[in-house]
């Protein structure tokens, strides 16, 4: 039994075809935003992407701003901003007003940048990107502390910087760092004590590298003197759930191989076998769930048993099914899997149980003061005939 409630969330990165009005796409992922909103899910991570054609957010601060103006509970990440790409004071001062918007439902989740071709076009060489982030993670993290700081590198240079405005969470907002199979997200987690996200944790190979990973961040952190929180671990997969397998199988055949073909189409991932269904493959080989709320549960158990604790399981939104289809699995998840993992039901399941181990005890009680209820109204009744009322002088009265 895990000690550390179980949240949920979603990582939009988002996936949408190009066949579809781009407007229309943007409107559907807000009105996703405030779905999850209404059925209780606890954040969303957005994320930033300026190439490649199907990854329609290039700045996750304004759809974040939008998304939080139509929700009241749900608290939003930068799932991430690639910080090579942005001065690291702009990328500070957008957080911290940001904080102050959502009156601190906002986190900062950063990384190098995923996508090659958003690099390119913006002559960053990508064998740059990680040694960039760390840098800028680093001040940026001083100028939430207020630091003036004069600092010179190979792409920013800084005169007496700060931030003239702190942010409205105190110290500041939650930030994690992304990690998928290499270990610098774990590197840079442990050095500061961030959360970390986990973007491919049911991709086999980031599967395989969650011990790994989790391991450098706590021995990182262990000689900093500091202590890594696995509340603040994130574990994403993807996954489409409805009332069978056969009808969630039927339900991804809307988008499923565009999806597949869009990864491949930026890095070749995803090789099925000739012949094989691409839907079945994915799930037969655990890169994510097609299927029911047991499916879920038992995807979520399996990162349990590989991670131990973790503080929170996010959906990546993939646009396989349709909209309505799509919303409804999200809605089978909060009503069946969340209470699963938060235990909300285990009282009322008590109490029926014990109801049902002492049903004959209280079936007796029940009947017995349903007898004597009888036997009360009869005793009563017996009493009012067996009184004669005078019919003449003051006694009639």
């Amino acid at each position: 039994m895990a000690t550390i409630p179980l949240r949920h969330g979603a990582f939009l990165p988002p996936f949408h075809p190009m066949n579809e009005n781009p407007a229309a796409c943007i409107e559907r992922d807000l009105e996703l935003m405030q779905w999850l909103d209404r059925l209780g899910f606890h954040e969303a991570w957005i994320g930033e992407h300026h190439s490649a054609g199907w990854e329609l957010i290039s700045s996750p601060e304004l759809f974040i701003a939008v998304a939080a103006e139509r929700t009241r509970w749900i608290k939003f990440g930068t799932g991430v901003i690639s910080l090579p790409y942005h001065n690291p004071l702009m990328t500070a001062n957008r957080i911290i007003q940001l904080d102050h918007h959502t009156r601190g439902r906002i986190m900062f989740g950063a990384g190098p940048g995923l996508l090659a071709s958003d690099a390119l076009m913006l002559g960053i060489d990508p064998n740059t990107q990680r040694d960039r982030m760390a840098e800028a993670l680093d001040v940026i993290l001083r100028f939430f502390k207020g630091d003036i700081i004069t600092e010179r590198t190979e792409w920013y240079n800084f005169v007496n910087a700060r931030a003239h405005l702190l942010p409205y969470t105190k110290p500041h907002p939650e930030v994690a760092v992304v990690s998928a199979v290499t270990p610098s997200g774990g590197r840079l987690a442990g050095k500061y004590g961030l959360s970390m996200i986990c973007v491919a944790a049911t991709n086999p190979f980031g599967y395989d590298a969650l011990g790994a990973n989790w391991k450098i961040a706590n021995d990182i952190a262990a000689e900093q003197g500091k202590t890594m929180n696995p509340a603040g671990l994130r574990l994403v997969g993807p996954m489409h759930i409805a009332e069978t397998r056969a009808q969630a199988m039927e339900n991804v055949k809307y988008g499923f191989d565009a999806y597949l073909g869009y990864l491949n189409n930026n890095q070749q991932r995803f090789i099925v076998p000739p012949g094989k269904d691409a839907a079945e493959w994915f799930t037969e080989n655990n890169y994510g769930v097609i299927g029911t709320p047991d499916d879920a549960i038992a995807l979520i158990q399996r990162l349990y048993d590989k991670q131990g604790e973790f503080g929170a399981f996010l959906q990546q939104v993939h646009n396989w099914a349709d909209f309505e289809q799509t919303k409804r699995s999200y809605e089978l998840y909060q009503r069946y899997v969340m209470p699963h993992f938060s235990g909300d039901n285990r009282p009322r399941i008590a109490s029926f149980d014990w109801c049902t181990d002492h049903r004959a005890e209280l079936t007796e009680k029940r009947s017995s003061a349903a007898r004597a209820m009888f036997d009360k109204h009869e005793a009563e009744q017996r009493e009012k005939a067996a009184m004669v009322r005078p019919v003449k002088g003051k006694e009639a009265w």
